[in-house]
């Protein structure tokens, strides 16, 4: 069994962050780790708080996990601060990962922030450089490359230049425009394209954080960086178009288990 490591966030209500990169990793057939970076109280509606976890506990958790247990990927999700952007960027020079997936978390899907500011320059010269892939959507994409992003063209443009920054490859999410599901994924030489049709579905709580760990997950397996996303992208897919429509009053998390939930007659 392949082994993967989720740095991120909390979210108490299980389908975002931490939670929902564990049930993903388990649902794919891989061993799932977590360090978390911030706590944070939300749910499908609204994010009410985050307390920042320590540097000092942030890197004692990378040792924790890397002194005992060999680690296949590494899926980064929300890091809140530049302090600890700069924490796990050091361990992760230091313990050097075969993969490396960056999701750079910066809003909710309920709209709550959650990186400060002045991190996010410190995200691009720190950790970008020992990204294998990023994972942006539309906003983040906008924020990193500062100018706003309409068409496909301009998906493209911002992947290339975030793949300038030093990462190896770049997957820029279409799914905050409007039409078919889009998304570009720049591996530094050529662009491929990922369309599907959008589901009308509320229930899109984590699914950034879904994909990302989808992908580090498929990365660890041995698949090739484009089967990776291919394969995430497909079972985000359906965990979208399984989901319980009756979890939270918000943006509702996704199923991750639907496969199994469906072998077991669990999703009767």
């Amino acid at each position: 069994m392949k082994h993967c490591l989720t740095i991120a966030g909390s979210d108490c209500s299980g389908g975002a962050g931490v939670q929902a990169d564990l049930k993903t990793f388990s649902a794919l057939g891989t061993f799932g780790m977590s360090v978390i970076t911030s706590v944070v109280a939300e749910n499908t509606s609204r994010v009410l708080s985050i307390y920042d976890v320590s540097t000092e506990s942030v890197a004692e958790q990378i040792d924790a996990v890397f002194e005992d247990i060999r680690v296949d990927a590494v899926k980064i999700g929300m890091l809140p601060n530049a302090a600890i952007i700069k924490t796990v960027a050091g361990q992760l020079r230091r313990y050097a990962p075969p993969f490396v997936v960056l999701d750079p978390v910066m809003v909710a899907t309920s709209g709550g922030t959650l990186m400060q500011n002045e991190a996010v320059e410190t995200l691009m010269t720190e950790l970008f450089p020992l990204a294998d892939l990023l994972t942006p959507n539309i906003p983040e994409a906008e924020a990193i490359c500062g100018k706003k992003i309409e068409t496909k063209a301009d998906m493209e443009a911002a992947a290339e230049q975030i793949c300038a920054t030093g990462a190896k490859a770049v997957l820029v999410k279409g799914g905050h425009l409007t039409g078919e599901a889009l998304d570009i994924l720049y591996d530094g030489a050529a662009f491929h394209t990922f369309t599907h049709a959008r589901i009308a579905s509320t229930s899109t709580h984590g699914t950034g954080c879904t994909l990302s760990s989808a992908i580090a997950a498929y990365l660890a397996r041995g698949c090739l960086l484009k089967d990776a996303v291919a394969n995430a992208k497909s079972y985000v897919t359906e965990a979208i178009r399984h989901a319980e429509a009756d979890i939270g009053r918000g943006n509702g998390p996704t199923n991750h288990f639907y496969d199994y939930y469906s072998l077991k007659g669990w999703d009767k």
